[in-house]
């Protein structure tokens, strides 16, 4: 008999028409992936505007690195996200995202993402304590659990000690934008013009409002105070670098876009990650237990720090297998400039590039038992030896700048948790994938949380 599969979302048997498509976007995006990207290398919907989803890494090498130029940012992208995050370096394409990833690339430098790791390891500790306090009461949902961990800290690595800034607001303000904005309309597939306004726009004016408010207040605190009797966090970094080549600097526009997708993308992929991981070592016992014997054989019981981050290389592979499993971006876009081949399809201006990550992470002639969770395949498996077959993070040029602090950040917290707890799956109580903008453990991660030194 076949061992059970952990969850996946249903993928679609047959064309979908325009509104049945709408109606899949509005609900769960993974639901407009045909189950022909399971096996094929592109797949093509002639509807207008025509688009292709690709699945196979020698054409994504080619979308992604090789010829990147030709295949910008998509519209439907642009158009959701650009009146919270302007131009940032999630969405500048060409000369003015190289002068922005030029700028910023120094902050996210391997020596500074390892000194984060103490605010990490006090952000860790805290969430344990009071995971515990909430385990004596009942099932915990760990997803509420790992968003609060990681928003902490990234917003104490940000704006570390501003009195200025109302953490709890400002991510009660990000919970409002992303959970609305992510939800296309109509226009969106019919590719109005970015310039016209969506529906979702007009609602979250006010909200938006107040998340620049939020972060440009913080900007003129630290430029008026400076840095008073603490390490460098990461606007100091922003507001001191310049682009190694023209001397410039941010404006206070770009900072506040630039730190606004730091924020959002440095606290959400990691708290899904963590969220699914915990999805998946509860639905496998067993390698729970390995993991737990890891930890505790490195940690004991302290909490993770960033030098015991290379000492738990099967923490790491349930951190890889879940992002393999559940890519926090699950089908990302692109827009096609000039015309090109890809293979033996002609694609051409004005069309659209899908790239269903979810499916690329579970085809079939690239992965051994590809709906299984086996964290042991990243045992001798290199991200390296999977390029363009593994893209949680994306790849080429446009790779997420922010990927080593993801990674660095959801080993500490996991192996912290393990070492102290056990985790037992709620019955009927299953997260569901669903993607709007980020895919999400919809209904939470419910979990019988056991202290293991009460």
């Amino acid at each position: 008999m076949r061992q059970r599969l952990p969850v996946k979302p249903a993928f679609a048997r047959g064309p979908l028409t325009t509104l049945q498509t709408l109606k899949h976007v509005r609900k769960n995006v993974l639901n407009i992936i045909p189950q022909t990207a399971l096996t094929e290398k592109i797949v093509t919907d002639h509807k207008r505007p025509r688009w292709h989803m690709v699945t196979d890494p020698d054409l994504l090498r080619r979308v992604l690195k090789d010829n990147v130029d030709n295949y910008p940012k998509s519209l439907v992208m642009k158009a959701l996200l650009r009146p919270g995050l302007g131009n940032s370096i999630l969405l500048a394409d060409g000369a003015p995202w190289r002068w922005q990833r030029r700028t910023t690339a120094p902050v996210f430098a391997p020596n500074y993402v390892r000194a984060l790791g103490q605010t990490m390891t006090t952000a860790t500790d805290q969430i344990s304590r009071k995971i515990a306090r909430k385990a004596a009461s009942g099932p915990v949902n760990l997803y509420d659990d790992m968003t609060e961990v990681t928003f902490d800290i990234i917003a104490n690595v940000t704006f570390s000690g501003d009195e200025g800034l109302d953490g709890k607001a400002m991510h009660q303000l990000i919970n409002d934008y992303t959970y609305s904005v992510g939800k296309l309309s109509l226009m969106d597939l019919l590719a109005v013009p970015e310039w016209v306004p969506r529906p979702s726009h007009l609602l979250n004016r006010r909200t938006i409002k107040a998340l620049h408010r939020q972060a440009e207040r913080a900007i003129d605190l630290r430029r008026e105070l400076g840095n008073v009797n603490r390490p460098d966090d990461l606007l100091d970094l922003l507001l001191r670098t310049e682009d190694p080549e023209t001397g410039r600097r941010m404006t206070t526009k770009e900072l506040r876009d630039n730190l606004l997708t730091f924020v959002i993308a440095g606290h959400e992929t990691s708290a899904l990650a963590l969220s699914w991981a915990f999805y998946l070592l509860g639905f496998d016992p067993e390698r729970q237990a390995k993991a737990r014997a890891e930890a505790q054989a490195v940690l004991g019981t302290r909490t993770a720090t960033a030098d015991d981050v290379e000492n738990l290389p099967y923490i790491r592979a349930i951190i890889d297998e879940a992002l393999r499993l559940y890519p926090p971006a699950s089908l990302v876009g692109r827009a096609i400039l000039r015309d090109d081949v890809l293979g033996d399809t002609k694609v051409f201006a004005g069309e659209a590039i899908m790239i269903p990550i979810f499916a690329l992470h579970r085809h079939r002639d690239l992965w051994d038992a590809p709906d299984d969770f086996v964290p042991e395949r990243w045992i001798q498996t290199k991200w390296s030896e999977r390029r363009y077959s593994y893209l949680p993070f994306g790849d080429g040029p446009r790779v997420c700048i922010g990927a080593s602090f993801a990674i660095q950040e959801s080993v500490i917290v996991l192996a912290t948790l393990l070492a102290r707890f056990a985790f037992e799956a709620v019955p009927d109580r299953t997260p569901e994938p669903v993607m709007i903008l980020t895919m999400r453990p919809s209904g939470g991660v419910w979990m019988k949380v056991t202290p293991l030194n009460a």
